[in-house]
């Protein structure tokens, strides 16, 4: 009787996850990112990208982008030590560097209710960790959110208000260039 007991509680657990959650949604959330990407997206919209930096015809370097481990290295060019500044690494999806601000991006992907949702009520405290960290080169730090069609619904009206309210945006599967202080190309 154990036995049998146990391997169908075996069999449940083991059982592939088709709604979503844990490798599903991860690899339904690269999917997302690849297809949201800022840099192939500038590119299609005629800038230059070389090595990570946007260029205009005429006007050179405008902009400077890094994700994930890579804006450590523009901490380190900046000579910044973020462990005398913050207790955690952050890494974003995304940091745009124009001019002195810096847009955050922070992708999100969902399909049915989860704990995607509810991370983007985090945002204010991002925001303020990464202004941290920007503070002493004067550094502007905007934050914004990347989110699936999911995402827009009357269900999220709190969170959105609370986004903004914070000082942070959040947009639908592409950022206008104006929200990012890019110019729109000819």
């Amino acid at each position: 009787m154990k036995k049998h007991f146990i391997k169908k509680v075996l069999k449940r657990v083991r059982k592939p996850n088709t709604v979503g959650g844990g490798s599903k949604t991860n690899s339904n959330g690269l999917a997302f990112e690849a297809r949201t990407s800022l840099l192939e997206d500038l590119e299609k919209r005629g800038f230059t990208i070389h090595n990570n930096e946007i260029l205009v015809t005429g006007k050179g370097v405008i902009a400077k982008y890094y994700e994930k481990h890579t804006f450590y290295k523009l901490l380190n060019e900046l000579k910044i030590d973020w462990r005398k500044l913050i207790s955690k690494q952050l890494l974003p999806d995304g940091a745009l560097l124009v001019g002195k601000t810096i847009y955050i991006i922070e992708k999100k992907y969902q399909m049915g209710s989860g704990s995607v949702d509810e991370k983007l009520q985090t945002c204010d405290f991002k925001r303020k960790q990464y202004q941290k960290l920007l503070d002493t080169v004067n550094i502007k730090v905007e934050y914004f959110y990347l989110l699936n069609q999911w995402f827009d619904n009357s269900k999220n009206k709190d969170v959105f208000e609370y986004i903004r309210s914070v000082g942070c945006d959040y947009f639908f599967e592409y950022i206008p260039l104006v929200k990012l202080g890019l110019p729109v190309p000819e």
